[in-house]
């Protein structure tokens, strides 16, 4: 591929949904399986040439996603609407094409991402159901949903997230904007935490229900939150939820897609 040569080569946006469990995370890892293996390996199998996949974020190991998306740049001349049946008969079966479409040469799937939503599922029940136990948290415990939503409410704005980051992570700044966070029981005792921001730490997703789960146990108090808030320290913050409870819905790219 020849830089700026736009005539020669295509690029191709997929929103992809998978299943994590099996998988060490999205990014690529010598001798592991992840999701952009699947997916260069599928590419690879249906244009007869690599493509490095870019994702708008690495999901963790155990992490699922409904709205993942990725772009990738190809010369083959598959028409765009065949890629997903074509890709979709040589993926796994955890890992499906949800859709398909030509992107504008320079859209990246990472840099162009304007906000991004995630969903955290709690099944607060004795005895969890088998058919949910791969994409939940089973916490089998009470909670008081009340003052964990007053809780939110301190993590919602613009914040130094530090004390909700792991170690590890890449990021240059700790500010992130969060104008989303809301804690519904949609069937209950079926509990969703869903979070929406412009871009996430290491762990803060998880890091933040972990928190918010020390609130409903009534281990630390809903003003708790703002004082761990701004000392940004993560000792402070509760555990890191589960993976298997995480979901990305949805990346928004400020184009109503």
């Amino acid at each position: 591929m020849k830089a700026g040569n736009v005539d020669a080569t295509r690029n191709v946006k997929l929103v992809v949904e998978y299943d994590g469990t099996r998988y060490c995370g999205f990014q690529r890892q010598k001798g592991l399986p992840t999701i952009q293996t699947e997916l260069e390996t599928a590419i690879e199998t249906i244009t007869k040439t690599y493509s490095h996949v870019t994702a708008s974020g690495r999901t963790d190991a155990g992490v699922h996603a409904l709205g993942q998306v990725v772009n990738f740049r190809t010369y083959a001349r598959i028409p765009v609407d065949k890629f997903v049946p074509a890709l979709n008969s040589v993926l796994p079966e955890d890992i499906r094409i949800r859709c398909a479409e030509e992107a504008p040469w320079r859209f990246h799937a990472r840099y162009d991402a304007r906000w991004k939503t995630y969903e955290y599922s709690i099944d607060t029940r004795p005895v969890p159901s088998v058919f949910t136990r791969n994409f939940v948290y089973d916490l089998n415990a009470p909670l008081n949903l009340e003052e964990m939503k007053i809780a939110a409410r301190f993590l919602v704005g613009v914040h130094d997230f530090r004390s909700f980051a792991s170690s590890g992570g890449s990021a240059k700044t700790f500010t992130r904007n969060v104008r989303k966070l809301e804690i519904t029981a949609r069937d209950d005792p079926m509990l969703r935490i869903l979070i929406e921001a412009n871009g996430f730490l290491y762990n803060m997703v998880r890091t933040i229900v972990g928190t918010l789960l020390q609130v409903g146990l009534g281990k630390i108090s809903a003003e708790d939150v703002k004082y761990i808030r701004d000392a940004r320290d993560r000792r402070l913050a509760g555990p890191t939820a589960p993976a298997c409870g995480l979901c990305l819905i949805k990346v928004d790219y400020g184009d109503g897609k």
